[in-house]
């Protein structure tokens, strides 16, 4: 499903969710718990407490849905800013951290990628994009779906109408095509 569809089904999802509909708030749920758990973890560093605050998160918005508005903002930007905004009361309510000297600081390693691998992923990206490009219209599709999308062989076959034999050849040749392209 494009990005604007799903924008727009979870939109729809988050409107019955305010007039009480459960089963809308567990398709919510569904779609956004892994990136909003994300946010809480990565804010609060400990996963029993993101585990805590995005049951808040979803309290939150069982109670509040009916102010979400459409014309501010996208339906991912409101939750992921209430997880935020719950993580960050979270941190407040913890109190004052320990801090460290700051020559503890010189041991720490900065994991971030170099400016130059940095420079080279996204040429890579947009070589990769560019020979995926030449592909035509079905392997694009299948190639996109299988590896950025997640469906698995089966569900590919299916949704094409064709044999699993013939899905998997496709994407065999596909990532063949895709290799010789990368190499050029």
């Amino acid at each position: 499903m494009d990005p604007v569809a799903q924008e727009e089904e979870l939109r729809r999802a988050l409107a019955r969710v305010a007039r009480g509909d459960a089963p809308a708030l567990k398709a919510v749920y569904d779609r956004t718990s892994a990136k909003l758990f994300g946010i809480c973890l990565r804010i609060l560093g400990e996963r029993s407490e993101a585990e805590d605050v995005l049951q808040e998160v979803y309290l939150s918005v069982w109670r509040s849905s009916a102010r979400f508005d459409a014309a501010r903002g996208s339906p991912i930007a409101w939750l992921a800013a209430i997880a935020h905004h719950r993580s960050i009361d979270r941190l407040r309510t913890r109190g004052a951290r320990k801090s460290e000297p700051v020559d503890a600081a010189l041991g720490v390693v900065d994991g971030a990628l170099s400016a130059l691998a940095g420079l080279e992923a996204a040429e890579r990206a947009k070589r990769l994009n560019h020979c995926v490009g030449e592909l035509d219209t079905l392997q694009q599709d299948a190639i996109r779906s299988a590896f950025l999308d997640g469906f698995t062989y089966d569900q590919l076959a299916l949704r094409a109408g064709v044999p699993l034999g013939t899905m998997k050849s496709w994407i065999r040749r596909s990532l063949a095509k895709l290799k010789s392209c990368m190499d050029r």
